[in-house]
């Protein structure tokens, strides 16, 4: 569906109203990009922007019904569509005339493109006014890719890049930057442009510049304790000291990933599938998959028995002063149940 819109703009077929909605911000962004590269003398004499979080949405209808002077079409970005999503009670910082937006919609003027951008996860598809836009503006979900998906799609950024990517590089390039794709997109940049035109970028190359984050370094250190590899553990989390990292954040991270486990390995067991289970626990596909085709991935019981002892660890952390970095380190000392 993106494709096909992102198509139709360079084309200079351009709807008057979009609204795009969903969790993965690559798609906000890269429609934005699109349709300021289809409209270049409104993106650069007649483009405004308003959060409709801190705006009403008069304010959007007004500017969109007054004629553009510099060009034939204006166009008009109106972040955080919050009205779109269910109602928090006593969180509506503003109040919008969604009568008068609906009505709009229906006939929305040809000297404008607005493009509503709604930055959630699921919209309240009982409102009307979602209704509206489901029946007179083009509305594009911003889905996050499976796995075999995002592998597709890098290998795509590839190519468009001028350059090529190893299967077993952009595996390491998922595993070591994670799946979010506006990250990824800007390692593919970086990495295309020091490999070089037509050249194939390599397992090396993205081991080179590809930063790690803490959270891929946290996942490793568990790796490592579950394994009761304490010496390769201690290493990387003096590693993470040593990088500021702070103890309270790493052992939380560390808590919420064996949480993570312990959940997929129930769902695992009553039949799931990979999509399945990550749905249900509404993380992204692959993560799932690195638990899953982890083939030393511990039982529930040792799971069980690490969450209590970072559970302990943080209570520590949280309420003696002193030395907290060695709080953290005494875990990670100490051997898993059935680990010799």
């Amino acid at each position: 569906m993106f494709t096909d819109s992102w198509r139709s703009m360079a084309k200079g077929d351009i709807a008057p109203v979009y609204l795009v909605s969903g969790p993965e911000m690559y798609f906000f962004d890269e429609t934005e990009k699109r349709l300021k590269d289809a409209m270049p003398d409104a993106a650069a004499s007649e483009l405004t922007t308003f959060d409709l979080d801190e705006t009403p949405i008069e304010a959007v209808i007004e500017e969109a019904d007054t004629f553009p002077f510099f060009c034939e079409r204006k166009l008009i970005i109106a972040r955080n569509a919050s009205f779109l999503k269910a109602a928090e009670k006593g969180k509506e910082k503003v109040e919008h005339d969604l009568d008068r937006l609906m009505d709009w919609l229906a006939h929305p003027p040809e000297s404008a493109v607005v493009l509503f951008l709604a930055p959630y996860e699921k919209l309240d598809a009982r409102k009307k006014v979602v209704k509206a836009f489901r029946k007179h503006a083009i509305c594009l979900e911003a889905e996050s890719l499976k796995p075999h998906d995002i592998e597709t799609w890098i290998k795509q950024e590839a190519v468009r890049l001028g350059s090529k990517i190893s299967d077993a590089a952009v595996r390491l390039l998922i595993e070591t930057a994670g799946e979010d794709m506006v990250r990824l997109r800007s390692e593919m940049e970086k990495l295309s442009l020091y490999s070089g035109e037509g050249q194939e970028i390599g397992t090396d190359t993205v081991g080179l510049l590809v930063t790690k984050t803490p959270e891929d370094d946290a996942f490793k250190l568990l790796d490592a304790y579950m394994q009761g590899d304490s010496a390769k553990a201690l290493m990387i989390y003096r590693d993470l000291l040593q990088n500021k990292e702070e103890p309270i954040r790493l052992n939380a991270l560390l808590a919420n990933q064996v949480r993570l486990m312990i959940q997929v390995n129930a769902l695992k067991k009553k039949g799931y599938q990979q999509h399945q289970i990550a749905k249900q626990l509404k993380v992204h596909p692959y993560r799932v998959k690195l638990i899953l085709e982890n083939r030393k991935m511990a039982d529930d019981a040792r799971l069980l028995a690490t969450l209590s002892r970072l559970a302990d660890a943080d209570l520590r952390l949280k309420t003696v002063s002193g030395n907290r970095e060695r709080v953290l380190e005494l875990v990670l000392m100490q051997k898993v149940n059935g680990v010799r």
